[in-house]
């Protein structure tokens, strides 16, 4: 998972992957001074590209084969933030696996206060896989 992020949004953020089940995916950002907003704090598209990534790593084991997928709905409610040297930690667990869409939950908390920083949602739709 690391290997494949890196290069990508997610790797160029510092985006950390540590655990990924069918039940479980984890992961986390250590801030810097690249992720602060113009307010000093965590920049939240930072938290929502990791919260977006936990869930889409746990989707392909809960799909069926010759499947991809694609996010059709997300949703953050923000009820804290991190600043530098802080670390967060986003936990996605799905909340429905169906044939056809995906719902899954990730909770991200600074981890150096302990606190709920972000609820985070998405819906991912299940598409069969089109030979290219």
């Amino acid at each position: 998972m690391n290997d494949f992020f890196g290069p990508l949004v997610p790797g160029k953020l510092g985006c950390v992957f540590t655990e990924a089940t069918k039940d479980l995916v984890v992961g986390h950002i250590d801030v810097t001074e690249d992720l602060i907003a113009g307010t000093g704090y965590l920049f939240a598209p930072a938290v929502i590209a990791l919260a977006d990534t936990l869930c889409a790593i746990g989707t392909p084991p809960n799909a069926p084969e010759n499947s991809t997928f694609t996010t059709i709905e997300l949703k953050t409610n923000f009820l804290g933030s991190a600043r530098v040297g802080e670390r967060v930690e986003g936990r996605a667990t799905p909340q429905h696996v169906g044939r056809t869409t995906q719902v899954w939950d990730c909770v991200v908390t600074n981890l150096s206060s302990g606190r709920t920083i972000a609820l985070f949602r998405n819906t991912q739709m299940i598409l069969p896989r089109r030979d290219a």
